[in-house]
């Protein structure tokens, strides 16, 4: 019963975590919702590094809850391709506010938390492995961006 209830605190918690990423805020005269994720993005960068270390914690976080490994790599493919092309100019932040892979991610545990069966567990290492791999793609692609805007930058001011 203590598991369950744990389980239930931490679910709450990341359901917190991607309605502040995903749709925590209304756009006026819509039914339409946006989060931080994609303002966020508008920071050269960095503010793309935020938001993928919170959604590594909730991948992290969803991985003690008993995933088994496909459900893992789908939530960090959701997430890579957020990163990935959530990473082009303009076009990205679109992508962003539409992709929602932390809200995806939430669904993906709720179902299996909804119908347990008897899947194996992913291996902790095999998370961290994973999770580090996105890490890197995401530390690429923001220090690919400053690299663009370096050179953007120099051109200008020459």
């Amino acid at each position: 019963m203590k598991t369950d209830t744990k389980k239930m605190t931490s679910l709450s918690r990341l359901r917190s975590i991607s309605h502040v990423l995903d749709n925590a805020i209304g756009i006026p005269g819509t039914r339409y919702r946006i989060g931080i994720d994609p303002i966020l993005g508008l920071l050269p960068g960095g503010g793309d590094m935020i938001t993928a270390v919170l959604s590594v914690y909730i991948v992290w976080e969803a991985a003690r809850m008993g995933l088994p490994p496909a459900t893992v790599r789908q939530m960090v493919s959701n997430l890579v391709l957020d990163a990935v092309l959530g990473s082009l100019p303009v076009a990205g932040d679109f992508f962003d506010a539409t992709w929602k892979a932390n809200s995806k991610n939430i669904a993906l545990l709720e179902a299996h938390l909804d119908a347990p069966t008897s899947h194996k567990r992913a291996n902790p290492a095999f998370v961290v492995l994973l999770l580090l791999g996105f890490l890197v793609i995401a530390i690429g692609l923001a220090a690919l961006t400053g690299l663009v805007i370096a050179l953007i930058w120099n051109a200008l001011t020459k």
